[in-house]
């Protein structure tokens, strides 16, 4: 749901603009010699001017690109401009003023109104931008609302993934099957099965880890992957060291991996072979396409899921590359004390 604009009621506008015309006539109803002509057309003019300054500030308060930052919605540029267009304003509805009543000493009533004028101007820009700064401030703890339930909901789903019950199942079995054959491996598929989970418990709750982490968490995952498949699936890594220390949302490789391996065939006919490379500040893992048959459409709620924890974390988008024959994603890579 997008943003309301800012907006002032109508009533409030009206009804204080009137109230104002109103007391400005006060001084001259308390007078011995009272002129109704004089206290209206006094009022008429002060409730012009208020109504003037309203809608001018309110009009120029929202097409100003500068007041969408904080920091800078009060402008003491802008409060100049504000009084010196009143002052000329005040002026023409004085000279009007002096037309319908010209009986009036001219010098005087300037004075009066141009004071009166600048009172208001300066009352009513003061209230305009506290209701404003209101206003923003709001909207940012909207936005901040909006952005935790977003990273619940990243967080929520990549839970869900990462303890796939699918995997495991397809894991004990893998296990089983090596046990009966009494398969020397058993053991370690045991400890890299055991660490994969640890590395879950720990990870789950950071934001980011290491691509060092990252990788370990990779090559227990790939080592499970490997005994299930043994040939069918074969996994390149050529990051270099430097890339080691750089930052990168837990099991965002090891999800992707998994994407893979659900969505093409993996088998000793068509074996599957992923690449995981650096290409300037990217990180990149790309697959051949080999399709299973009859495959329900994807969601891609993995994808998505990646996408939105980048988007929060560096304000920026995975690339995803399809020619159909390679595919192809792009992480752009997060440098711990550049992207604090």
């Amino acid at each position: 749901m997008k943003n309301k604009s800012f907006k002032i009621s109508p009533g409030i506008i009206w009804v204080s603009s009137i109230f104002l015309g109103l007391l400005s006539s006060v001084p001259q109803i308390a007078e011995r010699h009272f002129n109704p002509a004089e206290a209206a057309v006094n009022s008429a003019i002060t409730g012009l001017f208020a109504l003037f300054v309203w809608y001018y500030n309110i009009y120029t308060l929202r097409d100003n690109p500068v007041t969408n930052r904080p920091n800078r919605i009060f402008s003491y540029y802008r409060l100049l401009t504000s009084l010196l267009i009143g002052i000329g304003v005040m002026l023409a509805l004085a000279s009007i003023q002096q037309l319908i009543l010209s009986h009036i000493n001219f010098g005087p009533v300037v004075l009066m109104v141009e004071v009166r004028g600048i009172l208001i101007n300066l009352v009513f820009y003061m209230f305009i931008h506290l209701l404003y700064q209101n206003y923003k401030n709001q909207q940012v703890n909207i936005e901040l609302e909006r952005t935790k339930a977003d990273n619940l909901g990243a967080q929520y789903e990549l839970l869900k993934q990462q303890i796939n019950p699918h995997f495991l199942f397809n894991s004990l079995n893998t296990l089983k099957a090596m046990v009966e054959t009494h398969d020397k491996n058993s053991v370690d598929f045991i400890l890299k099965l055991s660490n994969f989970y640890r590395f879950t418990l720990e990870s789950r709750k950071l934001d980011l880890i290491h691509l060092s982490e990252e990788l370990e968490i990779v090559e227990a995952y790939n080592f499970l992957l490997k005994a299930r498949f043994e040939d069918g699936f074969t996994f390149t890594n050529t990051i270099g060291e430097k890339y080691f220390g750089s930052l990168i949302p837990p099991f965002t490789l090891q999800l992707l991996i998994e994407n893979c391996i659900k969505h093409n065939v993996v088998s000793l006919e068509h074996p599957l072979h992923i690449q995981l490379y650096a290409e300037g500040d990217n990180l990149v893992i790309e697959n051949q396409l080999q399709p299973k048959r009859n495959e329900e459409s994807s969601l891609g709620v993995g994808l998505k899921n990646i996408n939105l924890r980048y988007s929060h974390l560096l304000d920026k988008k995975i690339e995803i590359i399809n020619d159909n024959k390679i595919f192809k994603i792009k992480l752009p890579v997060i440098h711990e004390h550049y992207h604090h």
